[in-house]
């Protein structure tokens, strides 16, 4: 099956509904109704305080190379944990050319970023911190810069052991955090958890179009509703020079073009759309997909006419909004950061 790698990722569809209900165990994270517990890596576990950590150092703006951008930047709590802006700007005004995914749910899903060129989350949080275009900064200069503020060495202390910390120890503790935003208990769940008055008639009828008729959920499966696989869709595939997608990480011809595979939780608050951010609402996604992409010679072979009514689309979009939950609403900025 043509780039639909999804090496990495938890197998959330293989987990039966009624186990996300699950009660968990005394002291342990919590999440929200319909999601899996969180696997935490053997050498990244949790602890509040370490998530207390992770959540400052994603806020704060000292990170960047002029303390103008922090990681909320472009992954802001208010926008989604994105920037709802076709492409983010970076340092000194500069504009990437790729659309900022949404950190929501990210903790289901090993590889990171749109080309999977990071295996993990504490390899993608440390990346943007000396992109260029991004935070413009170096990773010595980051570690130099907060090791010089004494409420960051003393918080370090207590959550790793040591006022020595290093990259690694920055990267757990952002990605401890990141792992905490999370999407559940939305219509959806509580619908699938028993409560038939939970969607509408139109949100019931849209469900059979994502299941059934449209079948999104070949590549739009589990409880975070992706695989973390990678397709092409044909988005962007008939400009001059294409962005190469998974192909620029695997360097295989048959993943030019093809993508990460992003969740539709919280779906309607994470716009643009697409990895270039070229549709800019649910129901131009809607469009794109019936006319069955943009051909090219890696389309993959799921992307097909679908004939949609105008009522199958407008309820295919009601449904995707039930899939809007709670979870991550409660995650905000610092009023302070350490001095």
């Amino acid at each position: 099956m043509r780039s639909s790698l999804w090496m990495g990722t938890v197998a959330l569809a293989a987990v039966p509904f009624a186990l996300l209900n699950a009660q968990p165990k005394p002291g342990a994270f919590t999440v929200p109704r319909g999601l899996p517990p969180i696997v935490w890596p053997k050498d990244n576990p949790y602890s509040a305080a370490k998530v207390e950590l992770g959540r400052l150092l994603y806020f704060d703006k000292r990170i960047s190379a002029d303390g103008t951008l922090s990681c909320a930047t472009c992954h802001h709590p208010a926008k989604g944990f994105t920037d709802q802006a076709q492409f983010s700007t970076g340092i000194k005004g500069q504009v990437g050319g790729i659309n900022s995914p949404t950190v929501i749910n990210r903790a289901y899903g090993a590889i990171q970023f749109w080309d999977g060129r990071a295996s993990s989350l504490e390899d993608q949080a440390v990346g943007p911190m000396a992109n260029p275009i991004e935070m413009g900064n170096t990773h010595p200069v980051v570690v130099e810069t907060l090791r010089k503020i004494p409420g960051y060495r003393a918080r370090f202390k207590s959550v790793f052991g040591t006022e020595d910390f290093t990259l690694d120890h920055i990267a757990k503790a952002i990605a401890t955090f990141e792992r905490t935003v999370l999407s559940g208990n939305s219509p959806y769940d509580k619908y699938k958890l028993g409560n038939k008055a939970a969607l509408n008639a139109s949100q019931v009828r849209g469900m059979d179009v994502f299941f059934n008729k449209a079948k999104c959920d070949q590549c739009h499966e589990g409880a975070s509703f992706t695989l973390n696989s990678f397709h092409n869709l044909g988005v962007g595939q008939d400009k001059a020079s294409p962005e190469p997608g998974r192909f620029a990480v695997t360097k295989n011809p048959a993943d030019f073009g093809a993508f990460k595979t992003p969740t539709l939780r919280e779906i309607e608050h994470t716009f643009p759309y697409m990895h270039d951010g070229s549709l800019k609402t649910l129901e131009e996604v809607v469009e794109y997909y019936d006319k069955g992409g943009i051909p090219n010679k890696n389309l993959d072979e799921r992307i097909k006419k679908l004939n949609l009514t105008a009522q199958d689309k407008a309820d295919l979009v009601a449904f995707m909004k039930s899939l809007s939950g709670t979870g991550w609403q409660q995650l905000t900025e610092p009023k302070e950061f350490p001095k």
